[in-house]
């Protein structure tokens, strides 16, 4: 018999004990034996198959087994919550470092998280395969099906050491978590047990629907100087359904990959030999990498922005004096010690840009001053990190600087997130939001310490922000080291949050490098606000989201390669060469395939590299002057006179349409 029908059996004998009185529900209370467990009333309450995974004890995340010895309220913890999804990946991670651990006896288990959609443990151990990832994977299931209880232990710290005395890991994390003198807690299920605050699951059976993704490597506290690690990453969810849909959207964001898709059409390439996050542009990446600036420097120009190039490195006083040498040091690449002073590859272009502004004298007259720069810029990303081109250790830069009074802020936040609106209509972006990004009060080490300016200019954001009636989410802890921003947030094919875009507001500028200006009294002013804004975040970042958002299908106007003529026979070519001289006079990016392969193997061939039309030429379309044009999903308009043909793409690149409407779909 349990706690709670013991406990029961006594209320309804009457001969009560020692009751508590325990809240279920606003206002809603039941009463039950003195040391009851909150596992026990929840099934009294929801039943024993509601999915309930831990529960909320006066507020604060407990296990199921926690013995109730006082009044308090309950709340159920669902395994669907945001807060339940949390602690079942927490005890999958734990089921999977007792799988490593029966399998690789050697193996020492580091530190296992949940994350977004899943979790991940690291182990110091050999590099594991597909084939270990599947072994491990079974071992876990294995594991599972025993339903093994999960058991809380509390521990002295004498009692931990002995614990965990051959894994120098995690004596590591308790002297600098724990402590010498103060115990804690480790969980149990089998013979495996781990450091953990909890809470976990009530037993191995309830992590029932996960799946192993990936390994790779990883450094002990990220640190490319400690040990290097093998991580495991899985994905867990509270029902099958969950875990297949998941399944199907990973599935969708294989086929969409930007390192897919930038292979086929070659777009970039990276060589081990020039160095790894080092992308090398091939012509048609070019073509698209030059679409998006041109079309960025014409909009610029439209809102007064001046362009200006910057060098590519400078001195180490110029990154003390802006401050990111000591909030920044790990992020840019080491010293270069020369005849003339120590010199560092730039990680950013605002130190550069403040310097033009203070290049000469400013008047009211020339505020705001938009400074707008296409820089590139390098950052010591660590090869673990490396994706593609989400992340790189070369990053071309859609940069510019706005030196402004307070006053003026407010006008320039709005120009500038209208012009994020307007750029992210023009390329199809529509599932986007802002994020109003702060500092943390409680963890001010990677801040400017100015407590007065964070608070005031925080305010002053949120404000434009209202009467702008812009929706945004605030995140403490995700402000620049010098001063709010406004992130605008993209979520991409496989479910993960990127930041595209940022506006960011900068108090500190104005004194590290004494930007001033003469009012309308002719007094000199030290009060220059400075905003960093990139609103089409680094080319390399918005090619790879753009590319997976298109699945690499981009409009007309964005096509590296906008028409591909295909000749049926030889005897075509004549007419074929006709065609492309006529769409390359209007601008229009074409190629020709008049080789001798079938018609079939060409358009096979090249819809790998995904023009926007292919124009199908062959007896009829040479003797009446017309094409054929194939689109990507197969329909094809036929008898398309060239003048009409020429003038509809010219349409759609000229209004950057983000439809194809030549071929109209069915």
């Amino acid at each position: 018999m349990s706690s709670y029908d013991r406990g029961i059996s006594v209320i309804q004998e009457g001969f009560v004990l020692s009751t508590l009185k325990i809240e279920i529900e606003d206002g809603e209370f039941r009463e039950y034996e003195t040391g009851i467990t909150a596992g026990d009333v929840i099934r009294d309450i929801h039943g024993r198959k509601s999915g309930v995974v831990a529960t909320l004890i006066d507020g604060i995340e407990k296990d199921m087994s926690t013995v109730l010895e006082s009044n308090c309220k309950i709340e159920p913890i669902h395994g669907e919550s945001d807060a339940g999804l949390y602690i079942l990946r927490h005890s999958c991670a734990h089921l999977l470092a007792q799988a490593v651990t029966q399998l690789y006896p050697d193996a020492k288990p580091t530190i296992g998280p949940p994350i977004e959609h899943g979790f991940y443990y690291d182990f110091f151990m050999q590099p594991v395969g597909d084939e270990e990832l599947k072994k491990i994977e079974e071992q876990m299931k294995e594991i599972m099906k025993k339903n093994l209880p999960i058991v809380r232990e509390e521990h002295t710290n004498d009692s931990l050491r002995k614990m965990f005395g051959g894994n120098k890991f995690k004596t590591e994390i308790m002297d600098d978590k724990i402590g010498h003198e103060v115990g804690s807690t480790a969980y149990r299920q089998g013979e495996f047990v781990d450091l953990c605050r909890g809470p976990h699951v009530e037993s191995t059976s309830q992590i029932r629907w996960f799946k192993l993704t990936s390994s790779s490597q990883a450094y002990w506290r990220a640190d490319s100087k400690r040990e290097s690690l093998t991580r495991i990453y899985g994905m867990c969810y509270a029902t099958k359904e969950g875990l297949k849909n998941r399944e199907k959207q990973i599935q969708e964001a294989a086929k969409r990959d930007h390192k897919k898709i930038g292979r086929e059409m070659e777009l970039y390439m990276i060589d081990e030999m020039i160095g790894k996050g080092l992308p090398v542009w091939l012509p048609n990446g070019e073509i698209l990498k030059s679409s998006i600036e041109a079309f960025a420097i014409k909009t610029e120009e439209e809102y007064g922005y001046q362009r200006v190039t910057t060098p590519v490195l400078g001195k180490k006083q110029l990154f003390e004096a802006s401050g990111h040498l000591p909030h920044y040091a790990e992020g840019m690449y080491p010293p270069m010690e020369m005849d003339d002073g120590i010199y560092y590859l730039k990680a950013m272009n605002c130190p550069m840009h403040h310097l033009i502004y203070r290049n000469k004298k400013r008047s009211y007259r020339d505020l705001p001053l938009r400074i707008a720069e296409y820089g590139t810029v390098y950052r010591n990303e660590m090869s673990g990190t490396l994706a593609g081109l989400l992340r790189v250790r070369m990053l071309s830069m859609n940069d510019a600087h706005i030196y402004c009074t307070l006053e003026q802020v407010a006008q320039e936040f709005a120009n500038n997130i209208k012009m994020v609106q307007d750029y992210y209509s023009a390329f199809g972006f529509e599932d986007y939001y802002f994020r109003l990004s702060l500092w943390d009060s409680e963890n001010t080490e990677k801040y400017i310490d100015q407590p007065e300016n964070w608070e005031a200019t925080q305010n002053h954001l949120r404000k434009i922000l209202d009467d702008l009636g812009v929706s945004y989410i605030e995140s403490i802890g995700e402000a620049a080291f010098y001063g709010p921003k406004v992130d605008i947030q993209f979520t991409t094919t496989i479910g993960r949050e990127e930041s595209m875009s940022t506006i960011q507001l900068d108090f500190a500028a104005k004194e590290r490098f004494s930007l001033k200006y003469t009012d309308e009294t002719g007094m000199e002013n030290g009060e220059v606000f400075v905003i960093h804004r990139a609103p089409l975040s680094t080319h390399e970042r918005f090619v790879a989201f753009l590319t997976e958002h298109w699945s690499g299908n981009f409009p007309t106007w964005l096509s590296p390669i906008q028409v591909q003529i295909i000749t049926i026979s030889e005897k075509h070519k004549k007419y074929a060469k006709i065609v492309s001289e006529k769409l390359l006079k209007s601008g229009i990016r074409v190629k020709i395939d008049d080789s001798d392969n079938t018609i079939g193997k060409k358009i096979r061939l090249h819809r790998k590299m995904r023009p926007a039309y292919m124009a199908i030429i062959g007896d009829e379309e040479s003797e009446n002057m017309t094409i054929s044009a194939r689109a990507r999903n197969g329909l094809q308009r036929n008898g398309i006179p060239l003048d009409e043909f020429v003038q509809e793409i010219e349409k759609e690149i000229y209004n950057r349409k983000t439809t194809l409407d030549i071929v109209p779909e069915e």
